[in-house]
């Protein structure tokens, strides 16, 4: 078989099993994020002690690997997560463990007086981190978040170490077998660089929406 349609039909396999990777894990670590950053800073110590080990540990461990102790060490003690979710898995756990940090300085960094506010109308502790807290301070910690969605997609290039056939991995194979590296590889970055950019125009319309009067943030 030729060599580009061989090519490009393997790599769109490959594409699909990213795609499928990131649908999953950027929602879960932008709900992981925003769960671990609230949790730090409004939780019991209980809460607070177990969400900073989280956040601690993961931001501490390579991506690489965090992916080789769930895949490698947890079937050491009987517990196998198969390849494709011990990638969805890992990189949720370290991207949302880097947005929490942006969440919870986000939260710190709003004024006590809307807290205040929120009392006077009556509000409890839960409605007021819901209805008050919590809208802001994702506005303002989304460049930060967005900016890991992105880290997240090169992050996907990770997974071969678990056998998951992203597009990385069908590329390396594929090149194996036909020595042809700046083909190959070139394309491969082709596809990422376009994937970021659609990322990219798509948060921008995302902040756009959610610019506060008075605070300008830009996703470049």
């Amino acid at each position: 078989m030729p060599f580009w349609p061989d090519f490009l039909s393997t790599l769109a396999k490959g594409i699909i099993v990213t795609l499928e990777i990131l649908a999953i894990s950027m929602p879960l670590s932008v709900i992981l994020g925003i769960a671990l950053g609230t949790a730090r800073v409004y939780g019991n110590t209980i809460i607070r002690g177990i969400a900073s080990a989280i956040v601690i540990t993961f931001r501490g461990f390579p991506v690489l690997v965090t992916l080789l102790i769930l895949f490698f060490g947890l079937s050491d003690f009987g517990i196998y997560i198969p390849p494709f979710w011990t990638a969805v898995v890992g990189f949720t756990l370290c991207s949302g463990s880097y947005q929490s940090e942006y969440v919870r300085g986000a939260i710190r960094s709003i004024d006590i007086g809307q807290s205040l506010a929120a009392k006077s109308l009556g509000m409890t502790k839960m409605q007021e981190v819901f209805y008050v807290i919590l809208p802001q301070a994702i506005r303002r910690a989304f460049l930060g978040i967005t900016n890991e969605l992105i880290y997240l997609v090169q992050y996907s290039s990770l997974a071969f170490v678990v056998g998951v056939p992203e597009m990385f991995a069908v590329t390396k194979t594929f090149n194996s077998l036909y020595f042809r590296p700046v083909e190959t590889f070139s394309t491969l970055a082709a596809v990422y660089l376009v994937m970021i950019s659609v990322l990219v125009v798509f948060f921008r319309g995302i902040e756009r929406r959610l610019r506060l009067p008075g605070i300008e943030i830009t996703t470049k």
